[in-house]
């Protein structure tokens, strides 16, 4: 099975969810709402779960195997570190605004 899409639906820069991801496998199944968790030793991701009676999540979706966790963790982590980056440049890219009244000021005293 092949991971054919990852989309990073919606980030966070508060709180410990750091994103909410879809994944599309083969270009016939997609899993949505795996989350993007910062824990104590990074991140890690979390599949979509239902809440259980007493507070109990059990997991509506999940990989058998570690080997296919390891293989979802990495593409999404590859996509949200992507994402994460260009958020930076347009960030970097962002100029702030001018206060038109300084920049009279300045324009009158320099005449």
């Amino acid at each position: 099975m092949r991971i054919t899409d990852v989309r990073i639906r919606k980030v966070n820069d508060e709180g410990k969810m750091r994103a909410v991801v879809s994944v599309t496998f083969d270009d016939e199944f997609v899993v949505h709402d795996i989350k993007v968790i910062e824990g104590q030793s990074g991140l890690f991701i979390a599949m979509p779960s239902r809440k259980m009676g007493e507070g109990d999540f059990r997991d509506i979706a999940h990989p058998l195997t570690s080997e296919t966790r390891n293989r979802i963790k990495e593409a999404i982590f590859e996509e949200y570190h992507k994402v994460i980056e260009h958020m930076d440049e347009e960030q970097d890219q962002i100029v702030p605004p001018v206060n038109t009244a300084e920049t009279a000021e300045a324009a009158e005293a320099a005449q």
